[in-house]
């Protein structure tokens, strides 16, 4: 027992760094990612005696996004406007940022891994309904933008607060839709199970990933998602242009930190969560628990510890390239009109989520999986 409450202290931990360190990720990917798109060079001012130049790499711009910057958002004076409450303005960064935070544990990274005769779980909480606390701890992240809108006390931010909570509602629906259409297919409210769900082949080659068996899904998904995230083509609730900053047009230092950080966080779930439902979560290609069994017949032994941390890896090498391909996307596409962007929700992506569910429900009764 005390092994297994230490492993999972330390999972929840390393689950928390992992988003907090691919948060750092996406903000050096923001500035620099988009200078290489923009043909320009980005940050590159910043060294550490030195240091960039010794290493060869002065233009990198890695001190700038991940000690300069940070240090000097968290250095600065923390404004309250006259006539904010202060205390729903203070707590307002934190709920934003917290419900992210929690949702992180029940990601599984990894199958299970054996430490002193006790088969651990690579998962920080293996919950039975994972999938609804999943759910219920993103959309309490809505409460965070509201009060920080309402509470600065300033027109602007309240009406960033308010198109931020409405974007947010209507996308969690088809969120929600995408996710019940998974959880049909594989018949468990557990994220670890899904992604067993997803391991041996079709045809002898063809992974048996969450993506082949609902594309619909995976769509509503990574669109809904990445309206939820707040992210170009979806920051209506902070487009500079129109409201200056949107909700967190009063915060200054550390608290306007921590909102970039929820945006970036949010993008590392987004990534996790698509990982995890439709690209196989930790699964590798023809690995199973004995070692590779390729195309073909042919077979290569692996020791049980390595395929563990080769499961790992390849969840990570997912996510990333996921960030990557939404970084991608943030830079190329154009801002939606805030028409444009509710006519989307409710009249593109909830229908189709309702369909998407409607036939999910056919199959499964057809092929008489219902218990």
């Amino acid at each position: 027992m005390t092994i297994e409450l230490i492993a999972g202290a330390i999972k929840a931990i390393l689950m928390i760094l992992l988003g907090l360190n691919l948060s750092l990720f996406l903000l050096y990917f923001e500035r620099k990612g988009s200078a290489l798109i923009q043909d320009r060079i980005g940050s590159n001012r910043v060294t550490i005696t030195g240091l960039g130049k010794r290493l060869g790499m002065p233009n990198l711009g890695i001190i700038n996004t991940t000690i300069a910057d940070p240090v000097k958002m968290f250095t600065k004076e923390d404004f309250v406007p006259a006539g904010a409450d202060k205390f729903l303005h203070t707590l307002a960064p934190f709920l934003a940022l917290f419900p992210v935070m929690i949702t992180f544990v029940v990601i599984p990274f990894g199958d299970t891994i054996s430490i002193a005769g006790h088969r651990i779980g690579l998962e920080a909480a293996n919950l039975n309904a994972g999938a609804l606390y999943l759910l219920a701890t993103i959309g309490l992240g809505v409460y965070g933008v509201a009060l920080a809108g309402w509470s600065s006390n300033n027109r602007w931010a309240l009406l960033g607060g308010i198109r931020a909570t409405a974007q947010m509602i209507s996308y969690e629906l088809a969120m929600g839709l995408a996710i019940v259409s998974v959880i049909m297919t594989f018949g468990t409210l557990n994220l670890q199970e899904i992604v067993r769900g997803q391991g041996g082949v079709w045809f002898g080659f063809l992974p048996r990933w969450g993506i082949f068996v609902q594309p619909l899904a995976f769509i509503l998904l990574l669109v809904a998602g990445a309206a939820e995230s707040k992210r170009i083509p979806f920051d209506l609730p902070e487009s500079d242009s129109e409201l200056i900053q949107g909700y967190f047009t009063e915060y200054s230092g550390g608290k306007q930190a921590v909102f970039m950080l929820t945006d970036f966080a949010e993008q590392a779930l987004l990534a996790m969560l698509l990982t995890t439902f439709f690209l196989g979560g930790w699964q590798v290609p023809w690995l199973l628990r004995d070692g590779f069994h390729l195309p073909g017949g042919a077979f290569l032994a692996v020791p049980a510890l390595i395929v563990s941390i080769l499961g790992i890896i390849a969840f990570l090498v997912k996510v990333v390239a996921l960030c990557i391909f939404l970084g991608l996307v943030r830079w190329t596409l154009p801002r939606f009109r805030y028409d444009q962007l509710m006519r989307l929700g409710w009249k593109g992506l909830v229908p189709l989520g309702l369909l998407n569910v409607l036939l999910t429900a056919f199959v499964v009764v057809a092929t008489g999986r219902v218990q």
